[in-house]
This record gives C-alpha cells, sequence and structure tokens, in this order.
C-alpha cells in the first residue's frame, strides 16, 4: 500500500517514540554493523547510528525510503522487502520495530534476517502479537460491512508467542528471551481513531464514494467509543511481541533429533 510519511511523522509519531526502548535493549556498540528492518522514516536508524553503529535502513515503502533520505542524507537508506532480503552474514545485529506484523510470509523474513547476521549475531524485534488491535480491527470491520458491504481481511499477521519463537529456533536461531505484552496507546487527537484508520487501513476505502468513507468512519467510531474511548482519548489496544534471538553458527538442520 502507499504510506503518507508526512502523516506518519505528524499523527503516529509514538511509534518512533516507543522505538527507543528496543533500541536500549539492542544496546548498539561502536563499529557494529546493524540492519535495520523496516526503517521507515529513518528516525530510529539515525538514533542507532549515533552510538556509533554503520547502520543500513531498509524499508519495502519508496515514499518511506524518500522521507528518510531526505531527512537522514548521511544514513545508508534502502528500498527491499523484509520477505526477499538478499544479505549474507552482512550484520552483527538485526533490529525491527513495528515492522514485522505487516510481513505476511513470516518464515522467508526469518529465513533471510538468519541469512544476513554474522555468527553470534542478534535479533531484536518487536511488533503485534496475538490479538494486537483485536477491537480496533472488530469494530472496523463491523462498520465496513455494514456501510460498504465489504468483508475486511486483515493485512496483519499477529503471532502467538510460542508460535513465532518456534518459527526462529526452526530457522536456527537461538531464542535468548521473549514476551508478549500489552501495550494500550493513546493516539494523538480527538480525530485519533479515524486518522489511524486513514493511516494504517487506506486500502480497505479505496473505491468508496466520500460519503461511504464518511460513513465508515463515523461508524468505527461509534462500535469503539464504549471499549477504546476514556481518559478524553482514543486508546489503541496494542498486544506486543518481543523477541531476542542469536544466530550460533549452527545451521537449523544441527538442531533436530
Amino acid at each position: 500500500m502507499h504510506w503518507d510519511a508526512q502523516r506518519y511523522l505528524d499523527r503516529h509519531g509514538f511509534i518512533i517514540e516507543r522505538g527507543q526502548a528496543l533500541i536500549d535493549l539492542l544496546a548498539p556498540q561502536a563499529g557494529e554493523r546493524v540492519l535495520d528492518l523496516g526503517c521507515g522514516t529513518g528516525d530510529i536508524a539515525a538514533a542507532i547510528a549515533a552510538s556509533g553503529a554503520d547502520v543500513v535502513g531498509v524499508d519495502a515503502s519508496p515514499a518511506m525510503i524518500a522521507s528518510a533520505r531526505a531527512r537522514f542524507p548521511e544514513q545508508d537508506f534502502r528500498i527491499a522487502d523484509a520477505a526477499e532480503l538478499s544479505f549474507e552474514e552482512a550484520f552483527d545485529a538485526v533490529f525491527s520495530h513495528a515492522v514485522l506484523h505487516w510481513v505476511t510470509r513470516p518464515a522467508d523474513a526469518a529465513r533471510g534476517i538468519a541469512r544476513a547476521l554474522k555468527p553470534g549475531g542478534r535479533l531484536v524485534a518487536e511488533f503485534g502479537g496475538h490479538r494486537n488491535c483485536a477491537a480496533l480491527e472488530a469494530g472496523f470491520a463491523q462498520a465496513l460491512l455494514q456501510v460498504a458491504g465489504r468483508p475486511y481481511p486483515s493485512p496483519w499477521y499477529f503471532p502467538r508467542l510460542p508460535d513465532y519463537t518456534g518459527l526462529l529456533e526452526d530457522i536456527g536461531l537461538v531464542v535468548r528471551a521473549a514476551w508478549h505484552f500489552e501495550l494500550p496507546t493513546p493516539l494523538k487527537g480527538s480525530d485519533g481513531l479515524r486518522q489511524w484508520i486513514i493511516q494504517f487501513l487506506p486500502h480497505h476505502l479505496d473505491g468508496l464514494s466520500d460519503a461511504e468513507h464518511e460513513a465508515v468512519l463515523t461508524a468505527t467510531e461509534a462500535a469503539l467509543r464504549p471499549a477504546i474511548w476514556h481518559d478524553g482519548a482514543w486508546w489503541a489496544d496494542y498486544r506486543r511481541l518481543r523477541v531476542v534471538a542469536e544466530k550460533t553458527g549452527q545451521a537449523a538442520s544441527d538442531h533436530k533429533v
């Protein structure tokens, strides 16, 4: 889908801010080579690079890469699909924040991450886990069907923790730590819910008339107000999966018994 990089920065900067905790977990060191997988607007890649690490940022969105290059021209940003990485033992670490739930070929992405890591390299990632945005998706699906007669196919991959850690172990990485936790997140402004939909689910509204478009957004707000509007704000029902894994140098076949 087409990403609006400026709207992302203006209205969803909280995602970038939340990435700082993951940088702390990564603990990048000067001289390390780090792949920022799904770098978006480049802010987190630039923050990692401030440690002295050599960072390559990749993203499937040309609009996001264009924004990243314009804002951080000294950094290395490239267009690449997370499920089709071509790197071979090139990085000491792969970092990914709020991205892997967009990758509907998770096994291909995991294999690409494993190939990209040097032996001893680490993966530090956080993304949507099981039942992430469950209320948001249910409310939007109900409104879309009622107003436009359209079914709602989710564009995301939200795995259970054991399923994802098992996937990583199957391709030869060793999972050192993993968490699945709730992260209720306020959306900016009284129109935060509709801005979230316009940013992350715009393709579901393609082809609707202006009246239908507005009706879907209004119906979604009405359906979700009892569940996720409180303290003067819309609160996204985020549930995140965080994982730290290591490439030990053993092939996946070495782990079979």
